[in-house]
């Protein structure tokens, strides 16, 4: 697995990292703990040595998990938790719970630092550090040594460039993906100021992976998609399919092309499996042609960025 630096913070992170939020979750579909555990061990064995949680995930079992998991080699990888959703999913932004929420995350991944503490997605005013006062708080938890680094997830171009703008925020995880480029006019300025970008969602909630069609039915979090949505998905995903070259399993060409965007730091799959686990992993031994790129930028421009896909 290559590591690539994580912005100019000094931390050096694997360019693909783990999404634990289906760890064991039901919410997922999923709730074997016995295969969380080994989804963990065997992404550790894959070289990945990036993982994002968040209390919420899975009512703080996310981070449990990952705590009893990691706990015996803590400084050898980089945690990633959030604040503002709490485990019984009480959202709460001010400044007066970040202290609250750090310590409970700290608790249940069994250490007493994150290497990154994001706020998760908060309504756009509260991006602004000339109005919002969390980030006076995020940076004395920060001299204080609770955190490395803080940041925001966010969405929207508009959003990355108003953190870097108005905050001394060094992490910034964002939506990107083949269907969702939009925020990629800001990697340029992120990367001049030092800023590490880790990409969620990149296979579009599995439907980048090619197994869903418009015939799919889901009964977890996707269910909120109505008919339309799945079916304009599937007619994007034969047209995108096509161009990639034969051979390459769909998720992967996915993650590839991610992967081509010089300024991204890690990308962090869900797995609620260890096949599709090490199955996201194996997208970094191979690269795209540019050639291919290109037509996959081509595309997303044609199809679908004036008119955004809801996630």
């Amino acid at each position: 697995m290559n590591l690539r630096p994580f912005g100019d913070t000094g931390m050096l992170v694997s360019e693909i990292g783990l999404g634990a939020w289906q760890l064991a979750n039901p919410d997922w579909g999923v709730s074997d703990a016995a295969e969380a555990d080994r989804i963990i061990r065997k992404s550790l064995e894959a070289g990945c040595n990036f993982f994002d949680t968040a209390p919420a995930y899975n009512h703080g079992k996310s981070e449990e998990f990952l705590g009893r998991a990691l706990k015996s080699i803590r400084k050898q990888i980089i945690l990633c938790t959030k604040f503002g959703h709490s485990p019984d999913w009480v959202t709460d932004f001010g400044t007066a719970a970040i202290r609250p929420s750090l310590e409970g995350s700290l608790r249940r991944l069994k250490t007493d630092y994150v290497d990154i503490l994001l706020v998760h997605n908060p309504p756009r005013d509260l991006m602004d550090g000339r109005h919002a006062d969390q980030y006076v708080e995020l940076e004395k938890l920060k001299s204080e040594g609770k955190i490395r680094e803080y940041g925001i997830s966010l969405d929207w171009q508009v959003e990355l460039e108003l953190m870097i703008d108005t905050t001394r925020s060094k992490a910034a995880e964002l939506m990107y993906n083949v269907f969702y480029q939009e925020p990629a006019a800001a990697f340029p300025k992120a990367r001049e100021h030092g800023v590490g970008l880790i990409v969620k969602v990149p296979l579009d909630s599995g439907w980048l992976s090619g197994k869903y069609r418009q015939d799919a039915k889901f009964a977890d979090v996707r269910s909120r998609w109505p008919r339309e949505v799945l079916e304009r998905r599937s007619r994007l995903i034969e047209q995108y399919a096509a161009l990639v070259p034969p051979g390459v399993p769909l998720a992967q060409a996915s993650l590839q092309y991610i992967l081509a965007q010089p300024q991204i730091s890690t990308i962090i799959p869900g797995a609620k499996s260890v096949d599709q686990a090490l199955d996201n992993f194996a997208a970094a031994d191979h690269a795209l042609s540019p050639e291919v790129l290109q037509n996959i930028q081509e595309f997303w421009k044609r199809e679908i960025a004036a008119d955004p896909l809801p996630w």
